[in-house]
């Protein structure tokens, strides 16, 4: 048996043409477009197209989709009545989950994997996430239901939902640049087990919630919310020497640096880092501590930070409550699921790697009696 590389590190699995992660160069393409390019210029939904439908779409077919989202966004009357059930000391991640998983027992046709019923499913959980995750926010701290408003944006509508009134532009314009910058990201830990899932030839709901699942955990989806926990500890940017320093010094994980694949500066935290600058201009404190934080790290470690790192500033100056950031992970990042789950199945064998026996061989059994 060869090397063994721990958590798959650096060990190509499958072809795809979804998505390429230059980590040297540090560029991030979707279906072969530099996030560069289109971040900022193309909406969420146009990205939604261009990942479940290989193509950017033209006006005719964006209007299609925004129609078909719009018309998904809400919920089966029982599972509205779950959503409000659920334990109220629970997180809004495991409610996502519950919910995705419950939503299979009304589609009849949950576990036809036909690729035109698994778009359909894809484009209505897409549509379903924000409705999901903004109300049982609302829910568990005591506010009333606000239902999906058809006459908004992706971006928009989850806003309206969450707080209760239609955002103003600039928020809503921003929140959607990070639907788009957190859309895809190759063969991460969430995707591939989505992907994995599917490979057992199981159905579209079991495997977006393996993935969600898989995104709960702090070293993958859950990095932003420790990001800003760390920077309401910090509070001040003049304490930021003493406790960065002294948690290297401890040998603790600092949230939201390094990455299993850039060797450079993620893309996607150089657009943050500025779309925080713009909205930290009334209100420096977050960013600049982030800033200085980042400069000790990139100094006494050589690391740099990672998508997490700015959008956790970016979310706290839009107004999204800290124990939601991964959730809204999960909203954009869930097309990015679908599509992989779609190049799956379109050419599909079962994942299942080998491990290599570290115990004992040829051990007596003893009968239970003479135990």
């Amino acid at each position: 048996m060869g090397e063994i590389k721990k958590g798959l590190k650096g060990v190509v699995v499958a072809d795809s043409e979804i998505c390429k992660v230059d980590g040297e160069k540090g560029i991030l393409y979707y279906r072969g477009y530099n996030i560069n390019d289109f971040a900022g210029k193309a909406s969420y939904e146009e990205v939604v197209y261009l990942l479940l439908f290989k193509k950017w779409p033209n006006k005719r077919e964006l209007g299609r989709l925004k129609t078909q989202l719009a018309k998904e966004r809400d919920l089966p009357g029982a599972v509205w009545k779950t959503l409000q059930t659920l334990s109220k000391k629970g997180t809004p991640m495991g409610a996502l989950r519950t919910i995705v998983s419950e939503l299979s027992a009304f589609d009849k046709k949950a576990d036809d994997n036909n690729e035109k019923e698994n778009i359909r499913k894809a484009v209505s959980l897409i549509a379903k996430f924000p409705t999901i995750v903004g109300n049982y926010y609302r829910i568990k701290h005591g506010k009333s239901i606000v239902k999906p408003n058809k006459n908004l944006s992706h971006a928009g509508n989850f806003l309206y939902m969450l707080n209760g009134k239609k955002p103003d532009s600039l928020s809503e314009q921003v929140f959607d640049l990070c639907l788009v910058l957190h859309a895809e990201h190759g063969f991460n830990a969430s995707t591939f087990s989505g992907r994995v899932t599917i490979s057992t030839l199981s159905d579209f709901y079991s495997a977006i919630t393996s993935a969600i699942g898989t995104l709960k955990g702090p070293l993958h989806g859950g990095a932003n919310t420790a990001v800003m926990q760390m920077l309401k500890e910090i509070k001040n940017v003049k304490h930021v020497e003493q406790y960065t320093k002294g948690k290297l010094r401890r040998h603790e994980l600092i949230m939201g640096f390094g990455h299993r694949v850039y060797r450079v500066l993620d893309p996607r935290a150089a657009i943050l880092r500025e779309t925080s600058h713009k909205l930290g201009e009334h209100d420096s404190r977050w960013i600049d501590i982030s800033e200085a934080v980042y400069e000790v790290v990139h100094n006494e470690k050589g690391l740099w930070p990672n998508v997490d790192f700015f959008s956790a500033s970016t979310y706290h100056y839009l107004g999204i409550p800290v124990e939601i950031y991964t959730p809204i992970f999960a909203i954009s990042r869930v097309s990015g699921w679908s599509a992989h789950i779609l190049e799956q199945l379109a050419d599909n064998k079962l994942i299942r790697p080998l491990s290599r026996y570290t115990g004992k061989l040829n051990l007596r059994f003893t009968p239970l009696e003479k135990r």
